[in-house]
């Protein structure tokens, strides 16, 4: 249960802008009288942002223009004063090279938002990859009263009665109309029936991942993560987040009571139980060290081996999609079955700890949500590697490829930049065989730039016409979370900096050990050392602008990457403005 508004008076924050009687508040209430509002509408009320991520070219958001008016309404009823502000809506299909690119300016669009205006709480509306970890990373910075309102799943996908989930047929279809399976009129029903309705894939995506791991760090209303976007319960939940962000306000309910040591193992283990995209590991690690919670790569691998994936939703599972995952309980019934694992007195924006949260929670489908002792994979969604070629670490996701890769050996193959392996990959005459190790380099944080979703590199057609389907591939990229395969990913330091994926040569061998937790180049240290010595570094990819800026301050994949200067220890926050 919430606590009890107070009897007295509060004094809020926007206050300081709209009380005084002098000439600086004389203009803010006069503005706001010039837009139509009377000093009943907000005198003595707490003012609250809604954050909105809506444009026209965001698929996953068009409906934020009704869901907004929801939100205001439930502000309205309970005695706030709501005023909706625009932010970068970072659409993930349409905004190039990649929206990760720009996941910190939204987050500094955020943060300087709410510090700027005279706010007293926020519900940030996001849903589409990287809007999620963008709009908490700056509302965690400011410290502000906040509500995080998932976009919600989009329904499921249809092909000729088929289920379609998002991302994960799209390459798999792709992959067929390349080995001449199908043929135009059947990809363009593909095309025409795997995203029916608005909201973000309905696969364990980035986006389911990132939405769910933001209701495991309770700042979300509980459960509100698997709500469908198109279900009636959505515009419902929405006018919920209106009212309770009004009550945290009076409550002084900040994201430093949620967002603890607690709150980030729970989420932590709760991805892992969901299959997570791998882009959970840069995403967490960068909002957990927003809040000052220490967080790193090792904290992931202990997790990936002790959590059983559990949701048997795809690409992890094998059959389900976010839609079923709602139906058979959602998120609240999965941290149920996890209960034993989870440190149940973490706090949620409800004002409730997570026990009660999910106390009256059941699973309705056992077959959608796994028990612990039948579960679709025994360790968890992901593994961290370290070698020579990767000593700060990489990534791979062993519950979505074939078991096989996971101990494999192979000549490797290596690009060095997008262009040259798109050129390539169709080529009938490429040497290369199933045992080959795919390697693109030049795609990290700094190379891509932004580290774009190039990590899932297609199988070649050659191949894929003598039925491979899955294969070796190394990056310094991220891959979309609907993607899948043996893709070991993140390898950090990227190359572009000079690590060692930039002294890989073709036909090198190269050996990864999921089991043993490594990845090497077999290639002796002299050789090493030699071709390190006549390593030439690429050109800046900017000379001018926020690319130049984001150059000389991004962190590498293993860190969060995050900008130095906004990290929870490198200084302290700016404080409140001047108001004269």
């Amino acid at each position: 249960m919430s606590q009890e508004k107070p009897d007295k008076p509060q004094i809020f924050r926007s206050g300081r802008w709209f009380d005084p009687d002098d000439l600086r508040s004389f203009g803010h209430r006069s503005r706001a009288m010039q837009m139509g509002y009377s000093r009943r509408d907000f005198e003595g009320k707490p003012f609250i942002a809604i954050v909105n991520t809506w444009s026209d070219i965001n698929q996953c958001h068009q409906h934020f223009r009704h869901r907004v008016e929801d939100i205001k309404r439930g502000v309205f009823q309970a005695g706030g004063f709501p005023l909706e502000l625009p932010a970068l809506s970072l659409s993930e299909p349409f905004v190039k090279p990649t929206t990760m690119l720009y996941r910190n300016l939204l987050a500094i669009e955020t943060e300087e938002l709410l510090r700027s205006h005279p706010i007293d709480g926020a519900v940030l509306m996001g849903g589409c990859d990287k809007t999620t970890p963008g709009l908490l990373m700056g509302a965690l910075s400011v410290g502000l009263p906040f509500i995080f309102f998932p976009a919600g799943p989009m329904l499921r996908g249809n092909y000729r009665g088929e289920v379609l989930g998002s991302g994960s047929d799209t390459w798999k279809y792709w992959d067929e109309r390349r080995a001449g399976k199908i043929g135009i009129e059947e990809w363009n029903e593909v095309e025409g029936g795997i995203a029916r309705s608005y909201g973000h894939c309905m696969t364990m995506g980035t986006a389911s991942t990132m939405t769910a791991i933001a209701d495991a760090l309770g700042l979300c209303l509980p459960g509100a993560s698997s709500i469908p976007a198109a279900d009636s319960g959505h515009p419902r939940m929405a006018a919920d987040c209106g009212r309770r962000i009004v009550e945290m306000v009076l409550e002084d309910l900040r994201p430093d009571r949620i967002l603890d040591a607690r709150a980030v193992a729970n989420a932590l283990a709760v991805a892992m139980s969901l299959g997570c995209s791998t882009n959970a590991i840069i995403h967490l690690i960068a909002i957990a060290r927003r809040a000052g919670v220490p967080l790193s790569l090792d904290d992931f691998d202990a997790a990936g081996r002790s959590t059983p994936v559990i949701a048997n939703i795809r690409p992890s599972g094998d059959r389900y999609l976010m839609e079923d995952f709602f139906y058979a309980g959602g998120l609240c019934a999965l941290m149920r079955r996890l209960s034993d694992r989870l440190d149940l007195e973490a706090m949620t924006v409800s004002g409730r700890s997570l026990g009660q949260s999910i106390a009256d929670a059941e699973v309705f489908d056992p077959d959608v949500i796994r028990s612990l002792e039948d579960p679709i994979y025994h360790e968890g969604s992901l593994a961290v590697l370290r070698g020579n070629l990767a000593p700060d670490g990489c990534v791979i996701k062993p519950a979505a490829c074939e078991a096989r890769l996971r101990e494999h050996e192979g000549r490797a193959l290596v690009f060095d930049d997008y262009p040259q392996m798109k050129a390539a990959i169709d080529d009938e005459s490429l040497d290369v065989d199933a045992d080959t190790v795919l390697v693109l380099r030049g795609a990290g944080p700094q190379g891509g730039p932004g580290m774009p979703e190039w990590g899932m590199l297609p199988i070649p057609k050659k191949l894929l016409r003598q039925g491979v389907r899955d294969m070796v591939r190394l990056s310094d990229a991220r891959m979309s979370g609907t993607s899948y395969g043996a893709c070991v990913l993140h390898i950090a330091p990227e190359s572009h900096v000079g690590g060692p994926l930039a002294l890989l040569r073709s036909g090198d061998r190269v050996r990864i050990s999921v089991g043993e937790r490594r990845i090497d180049m077999l290639v002796p240290e002299q050789e090493i050392a030699a071709r390190r010595s006549a390593w030439i570094a690429p050109e800046p990819r900017f000379r001018r602008g926020y690319g130049w800026m984001f150059a000389r301050h991004i962190t590498q994949a293993n860190e969060g990457c995050d900008f130095d200067y906004l990290q929870s220890d490198f200084g302290s926050n700016p404080g409140e403005p001047d108001i004269f």
